[in-house]
Protein backbone atom coordinates (compact mmCIF):
# COMPACT_ATOMS: atom_id res chain seq x y z
CA UNK A 1 0.00 0.00 0.00
CA UNK A 2 1.37 3.24 -1.00
CA UNK A 3 1.34 5.69 1.63
CA UNK A 4 1.71 9.68 0.94
CA UNK A 5 3.37 12.04 3.38
CA UNK A 6 1.43 15.22 3.37
CA UNK A 7 4.11 18.34 2.73
CA UNK A 8 3.72 21.68 3.94
CA UNK A 9 3.59 22.59 0.31
CA UNK A 10 0.23 20.62 0.09
CA UNK A 11 -1.54 23.30 1.85
CA UNK A 12 -3.43 25.39 0.55
CA UNK A 13 -3.08 29.53 1.58
CA UNK A 14 -6.69 29.42 2.50
CA UNK A 15 -5.90 27.31 5.29
CA UNK A 16 -2.99 29.39 6.59
CA UNK A 17 -3.20 31.14 9.73
CA UNK A 18 -1.39 34.43 9.30
CA UNK A 19 1.38 34.61 12.38
CA UNK A 20 -0.25 37.66 14.19
CA UNK A 21 -3.87 35.71 14.24
CA UNK A 22 -1.83 32.93 15.40
CA UNK A 23 -0.47 34.88 18.54
CA UNK A 24 -3.71 36.72 19.38
CA UNK A 25 -5.33 33.22 19.54
CA UNK A 26 -3.04 32.12 21.63
CA UNK A 27 -3.64 34.81 24.37
CA UNK A 28 -7.85 34.16 23.06
CA UNK A 29 -7.33 30.62 24.60
CA UNK A 30 -5.86 31.69 27.65
CA UNK A 31 -8.55 34.59 27.85
CA UNK A 32 -11.54 31.13 27.14
CA UNK A 33 -9.66 28.76 29.77
CA UNK A 34 -10.40 31.45 32.12
CA UNK A 35 -13.60 32.31 31.41
CA UNK A 36 -15.18 28.83 31.21
CA UNK A 37 -16.65 26.14 28.93
CA UNK A 38 -19.53 28.09 28.02
CA UNK A 39 -17.55 30.64 25.60
CA UNK A 40 -18.21 30.12 22.09
CA UNK A 41 -15.19 30.58 19.76
CA UNK A 42 -16.89 31.95 16.87
CA UNK A 43 -19.00 35.03 18.97
CA UNK A 44 -15.43 36.67 20.53
CA UNK A 45 -13.29 37.99 18.33
CA UNK A 46 -9.23 38.38 18.82
CA UNK A 47 -7.89 41.40 19.98
CA UNK A 48 -6.06 43.69 17.71
CA UNK A 49 -3.80 46.33 17.52
CA UNK A 50 -5.07 50.08 18.25
CA UNK A 51 -4.93 52.24 15.22
CA UNK A 52 -1.42 54.42 15.05
CA UNK A 53 -1.44 57.08 12.38
CA UNK A 54 0.97 56.44 9.49
CA UNK A 55 1.17 59.18 7.23
CA UNK A 56 -0.04 62.69 6.64
CA UNK A 57 -3.87 62.96 6.61
CA UNK A 58 -5.62 64.00 3.30
CA UNK A 59 -7.49 67.44 3.44
CA UNK A 60 -10.88 67.58 2.44
CA UNK A 61 -12.06 64.09 2.46
CA UNK A 62 -15.47 63.72 1.71
CA UNK A 63 -18.10 61.04 3.00
CA UNK A 64 -19.70 59.10 0.13
CA UNK A 65 -22.74 56.83 0.22
CA UNK A 66 -20.65 53.55 0.94
CA UNK A 67 -19.75 53.93 4.52
CA UNK A 68 -19.14 51.53 7.36
CA UNK A 69 -22.64 51.64 8.70
CA UNK A 70 -24.33 50.96 5.19
CA UNK A 71 -21.66 48.09 5.22
CA UNK A 72 -22.89 47.05 9.05
CA UNK A 73 -18.88 45.61 9.28
CA UNK A 74 -16.24 46.03 11.30
CA UNK A 75 -13.02 48.02 9.71
CA UNK A 76 -9.86 45.93 9.76
CA UNK A 77 -7.43 47.25 11.95
CA UNK A 78 -4.62 49.76 10.37
CA UNK A 79 -1.73 47.76 11.31
CA UNK A 80 -3.06 44.51 10.10
CA UNK A 81 -4.39 46.44 6.41
CA UNK A 82 -0.60 48.10 6.26
CA UNK A 83 0.93 44.45 6.89
CA UNK A 84 -0.71 42.45 5.53
CA UNK A 85 0.19 42.94 1.76
CA UNK A 86 0.45 41.02 -1.55
CA UNK A 87 2.51 43.07 -3.84
CA UNK A 88 5.56 40.93 -5.29
CA UNK A 89 7.11 43.52 -6.39
CA UNK A 90 8.31 43.69 -3.07
CA UNK A 91 8.46 39.81 -2.48
CA UNK A 92 5.62 37.36 -2.02
CA UNK A 93 5.31 36.91 2.02
CA UNK A 94 2.68 38.57 3.45
CA UNK A 95 4.96 41.10 5.53
CA UNK A 96 7.74 41.63 2.72
CA UNK A 97 6.11 44.64 1.03
CA UNK A 98 6.09 46.32 4.64
CA UNK A 99 9.66 45.60 5.46
CA UNK A 100 10.89 46.39 1.55
CA UNK A 101 8.80 49.04 0.29
CA UNK A 102 10.36 52.47 2.41
CA UNK A 103 12.64 53.24 -0.74
CA UNK A 104 10.23 53.47 -3.60
CA UNK A 105 9.44 57.42 -4.15
CA UNK A 106 6.31 58.44 -4.68
CA UNK A 107 6.56 61.91 -5.56
CA UNK A 108 7.39 63.01 -8.24
CA UNK A 109 5.14 60.56 -9.86
CA UNK A 110 3.64 60.62 -13.38
CA UNK A 111 0.95 58.85 -15.14
CA UNK A 112 0.79 58.26 -18.99
CA UNK A 113 -2.26 58.37 -20.97
CA UNK A 114 -2.35 56.37 -23.84
CA UNK A 115 -4.79 54.87 -26.92
CA UNK A 116 -7.89 55.34 -27.99
CA UNK A 117 -8.48 58.96 -26.29
CA UNK A 118 -9.26 62.51 -26.61
CA UNK A 119 -6.85 63.91 -23.98
CA UNK A 120 -3.26 61.94 -24.51
CA UNK A 121 -0.14 63.07 -22.49
CA UNK A 122 1.83 62.28 -19.48
CA UNK A 123 0.38 64.14 -16.58
CA UNK A 124 1.43 64.84 -12.95
CA UNK A 125 -0.45 62.91 -10.13
CA UNK A 126 -0.96 66.11 -8.69
CA UNK A 127 -2.81 67.18 -11.73
CA UNK A 128 -4.07 63.98 -12.29
CA UNK A 129 -5.97 63.95 -9.05
CA UNK A 130 -6.69 67.77 -8.30
CA UNK A 131 -9.97 68.34 -10.46
CA UNK A 132 -11.90 65.42 -8.46
CA UNK A 133 -13.07 65.47 -4.75
CA UNK A 134 -11.59 62.86 -2.58
CA UNK A 135 -14.19 60.73 -1.23
CA UNK A 136 -13.62 57.93 1.85
CA UNK A 137 -15.60 54.74 0.70
CA UNK A 138 -15.82 51.46 3.06
CA UNK A 139 -15.54 48.88 0.88
CA UNK A 140 -14.45 44.82 1.42
CA UNK A 141 -11.45 43.73 -0.19
CA UNK A 142 -11.74 39.76 -1.03
CA UNK A 143 -7.93 38.15 -1.67
CA UNK A 144 -8.07 34.77 -3.92
CA UNK A 145 -6.07 33.11 -1.04
CA UNK A 146 -9.72 33.19 0.90
CA UNK A 147 -8.80 36.30 3.13
CA UNK A 148 -10.52 39.27 3.40
CA UNK A 149 -10.16 43.06 4.77
CA UNK A 150 -12.64 45.62 5.21
CA UNK A 151 -11.00 48.80 4.13
CA UNK A 152 -11.81 52.56 4.66
CA UNK A 153 -10.25 53.68 1.38
CA UNK A 154 -10.13 57.30 -0.06
CA UNK A 155 -9.72 58.11 -3.61
CA UNK A 156 -11.20 59.34 -6.58
CA UNK A 157 -13.72 57.84 -8.98
CA UNK A 158 -12.15 55.80 -12.13
CA UNK A 159 -15.47 56.47 -14.25
CA UNK A 160 -14.58 60.84 -13.58
CA UNK A 161 -10.94 59.92 -14.66
CA UNK A 162 -11.93 58.66 -17.77
CA UNK A 163 -14.96 60.95 -18.62
CA UNK A 164 -12.05 63.74 -18.61
CA UNK A 165 -10.11 62.44 -20.85
CA UNK A 166 -12.35 60.90 -23.35
CA UNK A 167 -12.34 57.61 -24.67
CA UNK A 168 -12.96 56.92 -28.10
CA UNK A 169 -16.06 54.73 -29.31
CA UNK A 170 -13.46 51.93 -29.94
CA UNK A 171 -11.84 51.97 -26.60
CA UNK A 172 -13.61 48.80 -25.43
CA UNK A 173 -11.11 48.15 -22.43
CA UNK A 174 -8.79 50.14 -20.38
CA UNK A 175 -5.42 48.66 -19.63
CA UNK A 176 -3.33 49.67 -16.80
CA UNK A 177 0.94 49.02 -15.62
CA UNK A 178 2.77 48.91 -12.84
CA UNK A 179 5.93 50.87 -12.31
CA UNK A 180 9.10 49.08 -13.88
CA UNK A 181 12.08 49.77 -11.15
CA UNK A 182 13.88 46.94 -9.72
CA UNK A 183 16.13 49.24 -8.11
CA UNK A 184 12.97 50.59 -5.84
CA UNK A 185 11.24 46.84 -5.96
CA UNK A 186 13.31 44.36 -5.40
CA UNK A 187 10.68 41.85 -5.94
CA UNK A 188 11.07 42.43 -9.49
CA UNK A 189 14.49 40.90 -9.68
CA UNK A 190 12.76 37.47 -9.83
CA UNK A 191 10.82 36.09 -12.14
CA UNK A 192 8.30 35.54 -10.43
CA UNK A 193 5.80 37.09 -12.74
CA UNK A 194 6.43 38.94 -16.14
CA UNK A 195 6.83 42.33 -15.25
CA UNK A 196 5.51 44.95 -15.28
CA UNK A 197 2.49 43.99 -13.26
CA UNK A 198 -0.49 44.25 -16.15
CA UNK A 199 -3.93 44.64 -15.53
CA UNK A 200 -7.33 45.12 -17.40
CA UNK A 201 -10.78 46.01 -17.37
CA UNK A 202 -13.85 45.96 -19.75
CA UNK A 203 -14.44 50.53 -20.15
CA UNK A 204 -18.10 49.51 -18.50
CA UNK A 205 -16.31 47.74 -15.84
CA UNK A 206 -14.16 50.97 -15.46
CA UNK A 207 -17.26 53.04 -15.54
CA UNK A 208 -18.82 51.38 -12.80
CA UNK A 209 -19.59 53.29 -9.80
CA UNK A 210 -17.89 51.20 -7.43
CA UNK A 211 -14.63 51.20 -9.04
CA UNK A 212 -12.27 54.05 -7.96
CA UNK A 213 -8.25 55.19 -7.76
CA UNK A 214 -7.72 55.11 -4.06
CA UNK A 215 -4.98 57.32 -2.90
CA UNK A 216 -5.55 57.24 0.91
CA UNK A 217 -6.62 54.67 3.81
CA UNK A 218 -8.09 55.65 7.47
CA UNK A 219 -8.09 59.15 5.85
CA UNK A 220 -4.16 59.14 5.37
CA UNK A 221 -1.71 59.37 2.29
CA UNK A 222 -1.91 55.65 1.08
CA UNK A 223 1.38 53.68 2.38
CA UNK A 224 3.98 52.03 0.02
CA UNK A 225 2.96 48.63 0.73
CA UNK A 226 -0.73 49.41 0.13
CA UNK A 227 0.15 50.49 -3.66
CA UNK A 228 1.36 54.00 -3.05
CA UNK A 229 0.91 56.59 -4.56
CA UNK A 230 -2.59 55.59 -6.72
CA UNK A 231 -3.90 52.09 -6.84
CA UNK A 232 -6.89 50.83 -8.27
CA UNK A 233 -9.73 49.29 -6.21
CA UNK A 234 -12.98 46.92 -7.82
CA UNK A 235 -14.46 45.56 -5.19
CA UNK A 236 -16.37 42.93 -6.37
CA UNK A 237 -13.07 41.12 -7.69
CA UNK A 238 -10.60 39.83 -6.24
CA UNK A 239 -7.48 41.68 -4.74
CA UNK A 240 -5.07 40.98 -7.55
CA UNK A 241 -7.29 42.55 -9.97
CA UNK A 242 -6.28 46.30 -8.07
CA UNK A 243 -3.66 46.70 -9.78
CA UNK A 244 -0.97 48.88 -7.31
CA UNK A 245 1.68 52.34 -8.30
CA UNK A 246 0.08 52.61 -11.32
CA UNK A 247 2.33 54.82 -14.67
CA UNK A 248 0.56 54.10 -17.42
CA UNK A 249 -3.92 54.09 -18.23
CA UNK A 250 -3.95 52.28 -21.52
CA UNK A 251 -7.65 52.74 -23.77
CA UNK A 252 -7.80 50.19 -26.28
CA UNK A 253 -10.12 48.09 -28.46
CA UNK A 254 -8.43 44.33 -27.69
CA UNK A 255 -8.64 42.47 -24.74
CA UNK A 256 -5.45 43.71 -22.79
CA UNK A 257 -3.31 41.04 -20.94
CA UNK A 258 -3.05 40.84 -17.71
CA UNK A 259 -0.36 39.50 -15.00
CA UNK A 260 -1.78 36.76 -13.57
CA UNK A 261 -4.05 35.46 -16.72
CA UNK A 262 -0.34 35.43 -18.18
CA UNK A 263 1.50 33.64 -15.51
CA UNK A 264 -1.91 31.01 -14.77
CA UNK A 265 -4.37 30.85 -17.20
CA UNK A 266 -6.18 27.76 -15.91
CA UNK A 267 -6.53 29.57 -12.07
CA UNK A 268 -6.67 33.18 -13.13
CA UNK A 269 -9.20 34.55 -15.38
CA UNK A 270 -9.31 37.99 -16.94
CA UNK A 271 -12.73 38.72 -15.28
CA UNK A 272 -11.88 37.39 -11.89
CA UNK A 273 -15.17 38.88 -10.18
CA UNK A 274 -15.27 37.04 -6.87
CA UNK A 275 -17.56 33.72 -7.27
CA UNK A 276 -18.00 31.67 -4.03
CA UNK A 277 -19.29 29.12 -6.84
CA UNK A 278 -15.98 28.36 -8.83
CA UNK A 279 -13.30 27.11 -6.88
CA UNK A 280 -9.53 28.02 -7.56
CA UNK A 281 -8.17 24.67 -8.81
CA UNK A 282 -6.21 24.05 -5.48
CA UNK A 283 -8.80 25.58 -2.62
CA UNK A 284 -12.28 26.21 -2.16
CA UNK A 285 -13.67 30.17 -2.78
CA UNK A 286 -17.28 28.72 -0.63
CA UNK A 287 -15.50 30.65 2.36
CA UNK A 288 -13.13 33.46 3.45
CA UNK A 289 -11.50 34.42 6.61
CA UNK A 290 -11.76 38.12 7.57
CA UNK A 291 -8.45 39.30 8.75
CA UNK A 292 -9.20 39.48 12.55
CA UNK A 293 -11.79 36.64 12.93
CA UNK A 294 -10.98 33.00 13.83
CA UNK A 295 -13.32 31.28 11.89
CA UNK A 296 -14.32 31.57 8.25
CA UNK A 297 -17.80 32.73 6.78
CA UNK A 298 -19.33 32.44 3.75
CA UNK A 299 -18.68 34.20 0.41
CA UNK A 300 -20.88 36.55 -1.16
CA UNK A 301 -21.49 36.52 -4.78
CA UNK A 302 -19.68 39.34 -6.37
CA UNK A 303 -17.77 40.01 -3.14
CA UNK A 304 -21.63 41.48 -1.52
CA UNK A 305 -21.92 43.85 -4.58
CA UNK A 306 -24.09 41.91 -6.50
CA UNK A 307 -27.03 44.67 -6.93
CA UNK A 308 -24.61 47.19 -8.24
CA UNK A 309 -22.14 45.03 -10.62
CA UNK A 310 -24.45 41.80 -11.85
CA UNK A 311 -25.91 43.39 -14.61
CA UNK A 312 -22.56 43.64 -16.35
CA UNK A 313 -22.30 40.11 -17.05
CA UNK A 314 -25.84 39.45 -18.06
CA UNK A 315 -26.18 36.70 -20.26
CA UNK A 316 -22.61 35.55 -19.72
CA UNK A 317 -21.31 31.86 -18.32
CA UNK A 318 -19.82 33.18 -15.21
CA UNK A 319 -18.08 29.47 -14.77
CA UNK A 320 -16.36 29.91 -17.94
CA UNK A 321 -15.88 33.75 -18.02
CA UNK A 322 -14.21 33.58 -14.14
Amino acid sequence: MLIKIAKPSDVAPSEITPRSLYLDRRRFLKTAAVAGAGVVLGSIAPPMPAHAARGPQLPGVIKSKWTQESLGEKLTDYDAITKYNNFYEFGTDKDDPARNSGALKTRPWSIAVEGAVEKPGTYDLEDFIKPHALEERVYRLRCVEAWSMVVPWVGIPLAQVIKRFGPRADAKYVAFETLLDPKQMPGQNRRVLKWPYKEGLRIDEAMNPLAIFAVGLYGETLPNQNGAPIRLVTPWKYGFKSIKSIVTMRFQPDEPPTSWNEAAPREYGFYSNVNPTVDHPRWSQAKERRIGDFLKRPTLMFNGYADEVAHLYAGMDMRKNY
